[in-house]
């Protein structure tokens, strides 16, 4: 029973009904903090269609990955990247992209409203998500995550890592200060640790995390492959990485959280990273030529951007004011409430979306409205709403949640 429940709550379908659950209490007015108004759904579809066609015209829009933030500023970084790695054949590109991009969000949590970082060779001065891209996409390139000063990570060198070089990567000091750079340090460690523990998923001899592309081919029949089944991989090779959370037999949960109007074991799985990770996987697979099948399985991200979004234009109301005045822990009732209406609402939104441009779930599945749309939009609402584009409701982050 206690493995049934683990698979159970590692999968799409349990963050749908877990979160289906709270979105339901909500709507029946039963919530003590949040209410939905579904009314305002055609409004903010069209705000959302209206982003995605100043961005992309044309409706071509690429997934909701990390990749798109290594080009912050228009900058073609992934040119020199491809460089870097021109004399690699095409699995191991594959793997170093692994490397690059499961390094690089699993250091993307929110950065705070005052840090920046300062990229030499532009000059650009970026802060939250790209900031936190670029330069790890920097430090990639230099060999920081390499014993050996490759453009790799590996797992003798990621245990080893310290703070110091962690501060000096980001350009961390008094003046520019990195939230949760020591959980940061602690993930990277503990990733360090996951990858040297499970050579079926990561190799024997030099265990990387980009290996798990090999592991993921094994798993592809006829050149396709489930994007559930890259989330599964992901969450089997690092769910032992975060801190302090929900353990169920021993077994370390993730983005589990709880609450007491859930039915069973009060258990609301989110995975935010995870399926921020899966979405970054596809493309280096898709380069190997594998067509990725089951793209609308995994769910929207409930992070502030898209929960913003849903706040700042009306479908989640703030029932009690209280809210608004202190930071929440990512584990309080308010803020797991606030995820949940979150992943529900995106596919509302989705579907409106996708009926007001006359497309299928396949011309425009849910990882291109989160990238051409929702993300984009509750950035842009927020910019709008609140000096320095904050999000609405102020969370207290441990650098390995949001």
């Amino acid at each position: 029973m206690t493995h049934k429940l683990i698979t159970y709550l590692r999968s799409p379908v349990a963050i749908r009904e877990r979160c289906g659950q709270l979105f339901t209490m909500a709507n029946e007015g039963k919530s003590r903090y949040f209410n939905c108004d579904l009314t305002q759904l055609t409004k903010v579809a069209d705000y959302v269609i209206e982003v995605m066609r100043c961005d992309y015209p044309d409706l071509q829009i690429p997934f909701h990955s990390r990749w798109r933030h290594f080009e912050a500023g228009g900058v073609a970084r992934l040119a020199v990247l491809d460089t870097q790695l021109a004399g690699l054949t095409p699995l191991e590109k594959a793997a170093a992209k692994f490397d690059l991009a499961i390094v690089s969000v699993l250091l993307d949590a929110g950065a705070g409203n005052n840090w920046r970082y300062h990229e030499q060779e532009t000059g650009l001065k970026l802060g939250r998500s790209e900031g936190l891209a670029v330069a790890s996409f920097q430090m990639f390139c230099e060999g920081a995550f390499s014993s050996h000063n490759l453009p790799q990570v590996d797992a003798q060198k990621l245990q080893g890592f310290t703070e110091a070089e962690l501060a000096t990567g980001f350009q961390v000091n008094a003046e520019n200060r990195l939230v949760g750079i020591s959980g940061r340090l602690k993930l990277l460690q503990k990733l360090g640790q996951a990858v040297a523990s499970s050579p079926n998923l990561f190799g024997n001899e030099n265990p990387r995390p980009g290996n798990l592309v090999n592991y993921l081919l094994g798993k592809s029949e006829n050149g396709q492959l489930a994007a559930a089944t890259v989330f599964s991989g992901a969450l089997e090779g690092f769910s032992e990485i975060w801190p302090g959370r929900l353990e169920v037999a021993g077994v370390n949960l993730g983005d589990v959280w709880r609450h007491p109007a859930v039915s069973d074991d009060g258990l609301v799985p989110f995975h935010k990273l995870s399926q921020w990770l899966t979405y970054s996987l596809l493309e280096p697979l898709q380069e190997l030529g594998l067509i990725i099948t089951g793209l609308d399985a995994l769910t929207g991200l409930p992070e502030y951007r898209n929960g913003g979004l849903c706040i700042d234009l009306g479908l989640i109301n703030v029932k009690d004011l209280e809210i608004w005045r202190s930071p929440h822990s990512v584990a309080s009732e308010v803020i797991v409430e606030w995820r949940a209406l979150t992943v529900i609402l995106l596919d509302y939104i989705a579907t409106t979306v996708r009926e007001k441009l006359h497309m299928t779930p396949e011309e425009m599945p849910l990882v291109k409205i989160l990238q051409g749309g929702t993300w984009t939009a509750g950035r842009k609402i927020a910019a709008e709403l609140r000096t320095g584009g904050t999000s609405p409701i102020q969370i207290d982050s441990d650098g390995t949640v949001f």
